[in-house]
């Protein structure tokens, strides 16, 4: 009785745990918008600053913490009736928004986001460790406006080489003491 319990508690907690992994639109993701059989409404967008896009027919609309299906779905409900009868819209992401990394690295700057990025490989891209690196003080900032709606704050987590970067993170190398 008790594994039955542990086996269903696991199962209720599976959306959520599936949730926290969806990805979150943000601003600097170049996305493509794929209305079916209406080519003027097809387009690629780079999200701004503001956390929208303008989209022919419907102006701004706010982008900025919705998932691709989320935003699928946002452009159905607005298209539907007075523009279109059925549309059928797909959102894709072309280019994810850039990662940083600053502090004891040989090139602190920006670089491309690619899914499976791992801190450790984040850090190669950015040049490898100096020579004044901490190997263990490690630290990211989330880009928590677009991941997490509702959410603001700025957190400084210390992190692990194995973890992995997701799009708009800043990662930071402090410096070791010797």
């Amino acid at each position: 009785m008790l594994r039955l319990l542990s086996l269903l508690l696991v199962f209720i907690s599976l959306p959520s745990i599936a949730n926290d992994n969806v990805y979150r639109l943000g601003a600097g993701d170049l996305i493509a918008i794929s209305v079916y059989d209406e080519p003027d409404l097809s387009l690629e967008l780079r999200i701004g600053l503001s956390g929208a896009v303008s989209y022919p027919l419907l102006g701004d609309i706010d982008v900025a913490g919705l998932s691709p299906k989320e935003l699928e779905q946002k452009l159905v409900e607005r298209l539907k009736g007075p523009y279109l009868v059925d549309p059928s819209v797909s959102v894709s992401i072309m280019e994810y928004r850039p990662f940083y990394v600053t502090g004891e690295v040989e090139k602190p700057g920006s670089y491309p986001f690619h899914p499976g990025l791992t801190i450790d490989r984040a850090i190669s891209i950015a040049g490898g460790f100096t020579e004044r690196a901490s190997k263990s003080r490690i630290y990211v900032v989330h880009d928590r406006t677009s991941s997490e709606p509702g959410v603001d704050s700025i957190q400084k987590e210390r992190t692990k080489l194995a973890d992995v970067v997701r799009p708009g993170d800043v990662i930071t190398v402090e410096q070791g003491f010797f």
